[in-house]
């Protein structure tokens, strides 16, 4: 006899997990007879959290552990939950599957948890090896759950997420969306005017109407610190003055900016709207963001300003921490520094001479531009060494993929099929 209930999951999780631990709840609720409970889901503003975790863990059908390097070394609430789900797990008649350890890494298992047979999340076939043990428990419990034959679909396959509500907002009142410690601002999809008819290699200035689809750019452009993550886990040296933490990343080459997109896409693309991933932005999506619909000069408007951007004309000599020139500096979106600091990568190529011809204006989407080809690529902003004209959103520079100079980057989040 089945009752009409879900199976009760609980996920006991560090804080440091939380990336990895959303992946496993989405994976959980694509299955109709599975109700996982994680905190940042289930509690509800004003709630007693203690109360209502102890009482998660109590009515829980079975406690999924999830452990890490960085869970079993913690001292803090990870471990009171781990000990929650010890007691209770000797409430239970033996033999019952109750406690499932699920190692994120290569970390030791507790010896409190070594009488369990763990999982190992990245393996091939993780997912059916957590299914399973989640099935015997649901017919133990007379829990209907479904058994068809079907190859459940990899760890790894993107999940359907709808796109977010807003993080907060900028100062100069525009919502931003925040995607594990990086900031972006959304911007529509729609018409645009791009380019600059007194511009050499932007010329002429004429209306993009493919831009039918809408992203996100980034509210800065990437720092220090957000850079210094990707190294750490690439265990490669990281270089960073204490002043400079807010800093953008400089002397960064095209192809080295491409490791860090692989790398993001890698560990977060799951907590991306369906079908979108990191990448860099294209040309067209770099100046609707800087200049907005009505192709202003600079973010702010068409009038020169050294009070709102890092040019050469401040005096500054250096870069400066992103936000620096926020809001007056920001763009009709409430994307910042994109005048100054630093020049910024684009995905497009620049002029591929070895083709024969030259990726000049009207811009167009289907010419093969918007390829990641190893090719010299597009800068987009200027940077602190930068005159009034230089850091105009419609000038564009180019250089080898791996040069470095005063060379920084924005991530975007675009559909995958753009």
């Amino acid at each position: 006899m089945t009752i009409p209930r879900r199976l009760q999951v609980f996920l006991c999780h560090a804080s440091q997990d939380k990336v990895k631990v959303r992946q496993l709840n989405q994976r959980l609720l694509a299955e109709p007879w599975i109700d996982p409970w994680l905190d940042e889901e289930k509690l509800l503003p004003g709630q007693d959290w203690d109360l209502e975790i102890q009482k998660a863990i109590r009515a829980a059908d079975i406690i999924i552990v999830c452990l890490s390097k960085e869970s079993v070394s913690k001292e803090g609430y990870v471990q009171k939950e781990f000990r929650r789900a010890l007691s209770y797990a000797e409430e239970k008649p033996e033999g019952t599957t109750y406690i499932i350890p699920l190692r994120f890494d290569d970390c030791e298992t507790p010896s409190r948890f070594q009488q369990w047979q763990w999982v190992d999340f990245s393996a091939k076939n993780a997912w059916e090896r957590l299914l399973q043990p989640l099935r015997l428990r649901a017919e133990k419990l007379g829990i209907a759950h479904e058994t068809d034959t079907k190859p459940s679909p990899k760890v790894d396959t993107a999940l359907t997420k709808p796109h977010p509500e807003p993080a907060g907002f900028t100062p100069g009142g525009r919502p931003f969306y925040r995607f594990d410690g990086l900031e972006f601002v959304k911007v529509p999809g729609g018409d645009f005017y791009m380019g600059a008819d007194d511009i050499e290699n932007a010329s002429p200035q004429h209306l993009i109407y493919q831009l039918n689809y809408d992203f996100y750019i980034g509210r800065y452009p990437v720092t220090n610190q957000e850079y210094s993550l990707y190294l750490r886990e690439a265990k490669q040296p990281i270089i960073m003055a204490k002043d400079k933490v807010r800093h953008p990343v400089v002397d960064i080459s095209w192809n080295q900016v491409q490791g860090f997109i692989v790398w993001l896409n890698e560990k977060y693309r799951y907590d991306l709207p369906s079908d979108y991933r990191f990448r860099l932005p294209s040309e067209a999506e770099w100046e609707k963001s800087a200049r907005g619909v009505d192709g202003n000069e600079y973010p702010w408007g068409n009038k020169f300003d050294a009070k709102k951007c890092n040019s050469i004309e401040g005096g500054r000599n250096g870069t400066t921490s992103v936000g620096t020139y926020s809001p007056q500096g920001d763009s009709a979106f409430g994307a910042a520094d994109m005048a100054g600091n630093v020049w910024e990568w684009a995905r497009s190529i620049g002029t591929p001479e070895s083709l024969g011809k030259s990726f000049a204006y009207p811009y167009h989407f289907d010419d093969k531009r918007e390829v990641d080809a190893i090719r010299s690529h597009v800068l987009r902003g200027g940077s602190f060494k930068s005159d009034k004209d230089e850091i105009r959103c419609a000038n564009r520079v180019w250089a080898d993929p791996s040069s470095t100079n005063n060379w920084g980057f924005r991530i975007a989040i675009c559909p995958v099929e753009k």
